[in-house]
């Protein structure tokens, strides 16, 4: 589904209320719900107002994703809500929010309810962990997966004999309508049918393979393309590739979620790259070039004279590439100082020689700091 904007799907402004919100989905629905809208995406379409609506319609999850949007943590997946994983079906909310209207919504139909025979399987959930290097070029991973296929004993019919008979209690509809009076007058609500889940009819016979459901568990290898500089957070989903549906429904699909490993040099903060390298007192002092590792090989690095311990240097383009735009972050390099903690004889000797230049380059100094002490007294 849509990673837009929930309020601009629906067209409504962020402090829209709950009636509005509710009002926006119901002219989107209508416009582009499949039974009456032949356009190539209209299905898409109706699907992102439904995800749009159901999570803005709920004070929690609205609340949730107005702070941290597509990214809310706690959410089943890392690119944010994504009501499929969790049995969302914009066909059965879309009924919901209409019930009560009759059947005039589509010409004398309750909708996709009657005409849909199939419920579509759920998806699933699969955990990628890419190392640095791999996010850096780009991976395709093969990885094997059990999922509920069509069972191959009965063809996914889910009966022995592939028959199956009108539902004795919604009479082939798929749902149940009933009718109260209030002060309002009479109210219709309708629900699917809870017998045939709203296929309107039942399997005759069931299949010993499979008990009935048409599904047997099997395990496929799929292809997962992980794009270059894809971060935590991010995922992609495969359609179609998830648990087959019931007595011949369509797939779900496969929401893979992108991990990112600890790399041994490296530290991300987004597309930029951050990295210790530790130099010598003289190097420091004197200046030095020294190699520096990046994720894409080595480079010359001039520490100039007189460097100190935490100075930052920046590598231009030498980061992780921008996800799905051209262009690469940087590398930033902190510098710090090696400090022996042994040192020999001749080494002792030259550092007692350079201790008694600076204490006499301190010596010389002791006048001014005088003269300030004296300001202050």
């Amino acid at each position: 589904m849509s990673d837009k904007d929930y309020y601009e799907l629906l067209g409504v402004p962020r402090e829209a209320s709950k009636d509005d919100i509710k009002k926006a989905y119901r002219g989107l629905a209508m416009k582009y719900h499949p039974d009456r809208n032949q356009e190539k995406d209209a299905e898409e379409k109706f699907k992102d107002v439904g995800q749009a609506y159901s999570v803005l319609s709920d004070p929690q999850k609205r609340a949730q994703y107005d702070r941290w949007g597509h990214q809310a943590p706690g959410t089943p997946n890392f690119g944010g809500f994504s009501p499929g994983m969790n049995g969302f079906d914009p066909f059965e909310l879309f009924r919901n929010v209409f019930s009560g209207f009759g059947d005039d919504i589509f010409g004398g139909q309750t909708g996709r309810g009657r005409q849909r025979a199939e419920r579509h399987g759920s998806d699933l959930t699969v955990d990628l962990n890419l190392t640095l290097e791999e996010i850096a070029e780009g991976a395709t991973k093969k990885i094997k997966i059990r999922v509920l296929s069509a069972c191959p004993t009965c063809g996914g019919s889910g009966s022995k004999g592939g028959k199956s008979e009108v539902c004795s209690r919604c009479k082939g509809s798929g749902e149940v309508r009933q009718i109260s009076e209030s002060f309002l007058g009479r109210v219709v609500n309708i629900t699917t049918c809870s017998v045939c889940h709203g296929e309107g009819r039942v399997v005759k016979d069931p299949c010993s393979e499979c008990g009935g459901d048409g599904l047997v568990r099997t395990e496929k290898t799929i292809n997962i393309q992980a794009p270059p500089g894809v971060a935590e957070g991010r995922y992609r989903r495969l359609r179609g590739e998830g648990n087959a549906g019931p007595h011949g429904g369509g797939a779900g699909d496969i929401i893979v979620l992108f991990h990112e490993q600890e790399h041994e040099l490296f530290t991300r903060h987004g597309d930029d790259l951050l990295c210790e390298m530790e130099i010598s007192y003289p190097q420091a002092v004197m200046g030095a070039a020294i190699e520096v590792p990046t994720i894409n090989g080595t480079v010359r690095l001039t520490i100039p004279p007189g460097t100190v311990p935490g100075k930052l240097f920046r590598l231009r383009d030498k980061g992780l590439p921008h996800l799905e735009a051209n262009g690469r972050g940087n590398q930033i390099v902190r510098v710090t100082v090696h400090v022996p903690k042994k040192v020999n004889s001749h080494q002792r000797k030259l550092l007692e020689e350079l201790m008694a230049e600076t204490e006499a380059d301190s010596a010389e100094a002791k006048p001014f700091f005088h003269k300030i002490k004296d300001i202050f007294n």
